[in-house]
Parts: structure tokens; sequence; C-alpha cells
């Protein structure tokens, strides 16, 4: 049994075929999938996709490369459809330092209301960093995130940062890159992270795992990002299923 804890079923690259990667999914043992909304196009279609499936999920947030195009009824309207039985986290949220659509200033000010909104209605909250680490270890600390926790999704970044997010009851979560040969930092983590502390995801269709590298990336992957972390902290696959799966559920108050 895996859980896949970030899948963007909502793009437009699985527009045709949906239903078939959802099967190919449950083939390779994906039990649990949350579908992240991040703007006003995808959030709706996210709710919709997990309304279809039972064991299909979603979290709803903004993209911090958005960010500038945030109006104030957005927060609101994520604030409501945080209600809907199968919304089970805010976000994703961050920062994104690698493109230059929004000023960090507004990115920041878009991020601390979206925790504040997880506080008040009481989920935990999926982190987007690109190339913005501190700035981010910052604010959640300043905000007191720690309250509601959440996901570092894709973490890519060195142990150390790692180890601060985890003292501020965040579960560090790994994809596609901690199966790429040159990728040092997602291994060490796989391995120092404690097996209650790590959840898998694909972040799909980006970021295919090996040897799928640079082709469109679906939930059914998720095995191969488990399977290497499995033989990097030297345990068995079903021990890392079965940890990351009673992690996800425990995170998101799922059964």
């Amino acid at each position: 049994m895996l859980f896949d804890t970030h899948v963007h079923l909502n793009a437009d690259q699985f527009m045709e075929d949906r239903d078939e990667v959802i099967e190919r999914a449950k083939e390779a043992g994906v039990t649990h999938m949350v579908v992240v909304g991040f703007d006003r196009k995808t959030i709706p279609l996210a709710i919709e996709i997990a309304e279809q499936y039972d064991f299909i999920y979603a979290a709803i947030g903004w993209h911090p490369v958005d960010a500038v195009d945030m109006k104030e009824e957005d927060l609101g309207w994520i604030e409501e459809l945080s209600a809907h039985p199968k919304v089970v986290a805010i976000g994703e949220m961050g920062l994104d330092y690698h493109w230059d659509k929004s000023p960090k200033d507004v990115q920041k000010q878009v991020f601390r209301e979206q925790i504040a909104l997880a506080k008040k209605v009481n989920m935990p909250i999926i982190i987007h960093n690109r190339e913005a680490t501190e700035d981010i270890v910052q604010i959640l600390k300043e905000e007191n995130a720690q309250e509601i926790g959440g996901i570092m999704h894709c973490y890519n970044d060195v142990v150390e940062y790692a180890r601060e997010c985890l003292d501020m009851n965040f579960y560090i979560s790994l994809g596609g890159p901690v199966t790429f040969k040159n990728a040092t930092d997602p291994k060490v983590v796989a391995q120092e992270v404690p097996l209650d502390r790590l959840l898998i995801e694909t972040d799909c269709p980006f970021l295919a795992p090996h040897p799928n590298r640079g082709k469109r990336n679906e939930p059914a992957y998720v095995k191969l990002v488990a399977e290497k972390i499995a033989e990097l902290k030297e345990i068995s696959l079903e021990e890392v299923a079965q940890h990351t799966t009673e992690n996800a559920k425990r995170l998101f108050k799922i059964g």
C-alpha cells in the first residue's frame, strides 16, 4: 500500500487519459493520493477528482509563483472550500525564487496569510520551496507553523534544514530526485530522516523518477521512489510503504 501525497492529476497533461493513469496507479499498489490544487483553475478540479474516487483526497492553496494574482476573495474562497470532507490540507504554498513572476515580498505575504488560514481551519500545510529554504524556515518559525505542521514537499536541500523542519512538526516528503544519480542531498535525507517522519510523492506530471526521468510522471511511479528509499535505508519496500502510508494518514487525519 503506497500513499502518493502530492499529485497533479488536475494538470492538462492528464486530461486525455486520467482514468487510465489512476488505474495504473492502483495496479502498482497505490492505495491513496492527494491531488493538489494551487490556483483558480486547478482547485475546483482537485476537489472534483477527489469526489469521484474514494481513495483520492484534495489539498488546496495558492502557488507562490502566482502570488501576485491572488486576491483577498481567493483566500476566503479557499477557507470556504477547506470545509469540504475530501480536503485534507492547505497548500501548496511557500516561496519560489527561481521564477520572477511574483515579487518576493508579495510571495512572503501570501505565504503568511495561508499559514494563518491553515491555523484557523486547523489543517496541515504543504510547502513548496524553490531556492528559498532559509526564508521559508524563518517564516515557518515566525508564524508558529509547528501548531499545525505539514509537509516539506519534494524536499531537495541539505539534511541540516530537514532537521529544523522536523523540529517544527513537519514531515519530509521525497519524490523523483531521490532516484537521480547526481542528486546527493535527497539520498542523505532519506538515510537520516526517521522512518516515522518520511512521506513519498511523485509531484506528477513533473520530476519522473529514474529510469523515466524526462518523461511524464504519474502516480504509479511512486513505487520507484519507495524502492530507492528502501535501498538507501537498507530495509524492505513493505516497511517503507507501511510507515509512509501510516504517516500520511496520521497527518491528513484519514481513517
